[in-house]
């Protein structure tokens, strides 16, 4: 849509929002961890002790089949700032960088900006990975690290100015932030979208890059929970608006740097003491809601952006009998379950029935929906707006769903698609899609394995016995099913909209066998 029609959309949805508020209204906390997996909470087996999202799951509802939209991480992220798939755009496969361009458009109505029509307080704290629109140095200076050696790229970027396409350009009143993934440079924090330092010296958290000179991983997750408490404390203090605070947080995602107080303390290495950190924050979060008594009404929401990943070391994890994905098939950048299946706790008092279960299945993408029902203006929303979004309010009132989403579609690393409905899932790959065997280069030169796979999840939770070819007929049917979703532009009930480009990334012995999915 052009800008000013965007524009005007807006505007009109504004208009339309001019009432009073309602007094019920929640504050919105949405805790997003980074490759933890289903497994991983104490209460759900985890043998890290993690007593805050256990408080969370108690006090709250849990989810049994909640999803990412992918299995890797900035996709994911998409989809929740957006209710959008992020295929539909033009990012088919893998992640961003750190000197990324923005994937999201300053046009696109995304839940913070809903959310600011609405008369909501908005900020965001953490691990961005949405791209960033950097400044450069004039006449293509690229400066020299201060001391040390200069590695890596983005020596050329002024840090002394604002970026374009930050949170600030897309719906965020406030930010603290850092580019993206713990292991990508540049390492500066970012703060209401300009870097709170120059980044003048080379460090590696795995990749060598410029970097602050303060900046540490080990840091980050005691600077975001400071930042996340001091910005509840001043909503507090402000009062007139609910607020919504988006924190997706580094851990346990590499590099894994417990700080030294978790350092031994789960017994599981480092990877089980990060989880407790992760876990502190969150703590944190909720003492800062008690203190300011806030708790009734607030919203806390927590979940991962995909599975945990195998640089946490899975089978030295099990082997202490620590499952960080659980019994699901695979992990991180999979499309099996192990790689998108993560966990989701929903703590509500004033409406979500303490210590309660759901075994509906929900997506990521679902908070737009879902906020915009507890709002009440479904209606208003532009038709290029949450295109695949549903709410899942009436599981949180334990009602039952009339408006739960027909099917929800997985996407990999490589750009492998599966589409769930019910019970079954369709996978239109041979392999894993991701890091896990059979890999995708060797599970295509494997004759033995079919290029698309049938499971029954609740007969085959492994997703180990591939049904495909006793059941043709719904494999045509799924695959007609996500051939027009893609083609739709949108899942959700509405006028077509327009992908960025066609999802190409499906083997062409696929698309010889299944023409729909074509371009």
């Amino acid at each position: 849509m052009p800008f000013c029609k965007a524009l005007l959309a807006i505007l009109v949805l504004a208009a339309g929002l001019a009432k009073p508020l309602a007094l019920d209204r929640p504050n919105v906390i949405y805790i997003l961890a980074d490759d933890l997996g289903y497994g991983d909470l104490s209460h759900a087996g985890g043998k890290a002790p993690t007593p805050h999202c256990d408080r969370l799951a108690r006090e709250g509802m849990r989810f049994t089949d909640s999803h990412t939209t992918s299995s890797v991480c900035t996709p994911t992220r998409y989809g929740i700032v957006t209710g959008r798939y992020n295929w539909r755009t033009h990012l088919k496969s893998g992640v961003l960088w750190g000197l990324s361009e923005p994937l999201i458009p300053e046009d696109r109505l995304t839940v913070a900006k809903f959310l600011q029509l609405n008369h909501y307080h908005t900020a965001v704290v953490g691990k961005w990975h949405l791209g960033l629109g950097w400044q450069m140095l004039p006449n293509g200076e690229k400066r020299q690290a201060k001391t040390g050696p200069t590695k890596g790229d983005g020596w050329q970027i002024d840090y002394g100015k604002k970026v374009d396409g930050g949170p600030l350009a897309i719906g965020f009143d406030e930010s603290f932030i850092i580019p993206a993934s713990l292991d990508m440079f540049p390492y500066v924090y970012l703060k209401n979208d300009k870097p709170t330092e120059w980044a003048t010296v080379t460090k590696a958290f795995h990749r060598p890059g410029p970097s602050g000179e303060k900046f540490e991983a080990i840091d980050c997750l005691r600077d975001f929970a400071r930042e996340a408490g001091q910005y509840i404390d001043a909503r507090a203090k402000a009062k007139g608006k609910p607020f919504f605070l988006y924190l997706p947080l580094t851990s346990p995602h590499t590099p894994i740097v417990p700080a030294k107080r978790w350092q031994g303390k789960s017994g599981l290495g480092s990877y089980g003491d990060f989880l407790m950190e992760t876990d502190w924050v969150v703590g944190e979060v909720l003492k800062a809601l008690d203190r300011n008594k806030l708790v009734e009404n607030t919203m806390v929401i927590f979940t991962a952006d995909n599975g945990c990943s195998p640089q946490a070391k899975i089978p030295n994890l099990e082997s202490q009998g620590h499952k960080p994905n659980a019994d699901w098939r695979g992990h991180k950048a999979d499309i099996f379950e192990g790689g998108h299946r993560t966990p989701f706790l929903v703590r509500w008092p004033a409406k979500v029935k303490a210590g309660t279960v759901s075994d509906q299945t929900i997506c990521t993408t679902d908070l737009f929906a879902t906020l915009d029902d507890i709002i009440g203006n479904r209606k208003k929303l532009p038709d290029n707006a949450a295109e695949d979004s549903f709410s899942f309010l009436p599981a949180l009132l334990g009602q039952a769903d009339a408006k739960a989403r027909p099917f929800t579609i997985h996407h990999s690393i490589n750009g492998s698609f599966a589409i769930r409905r019910g019970k079954w899932k369709l996978t239109l790959c041979p392999g894993s899609g991701g890091w896990s065997a059979p890999r995708p280069n060797n599970a295509k030169k494997n004759p033995n394995l079919p290029m698309v796979q049938l499971h029954d999840l609740e007969s085959d939770p492994a997703e180990k016995n591939n049904l495909q070819a006793k059941h043709p007929k719904l494999v045509v049917e799924l695959v007609q099913t996500l051939a027009k979703a893609i083609k739709n532009g949108r899942t959700t009930p509405g006028p077509n909209q327009a992908n960025e480009g066609h999802p190409k990334t499906f083997d062409k012995r696929l698309l010889a066998k299944f023409p729909a999915l074509a371009e």
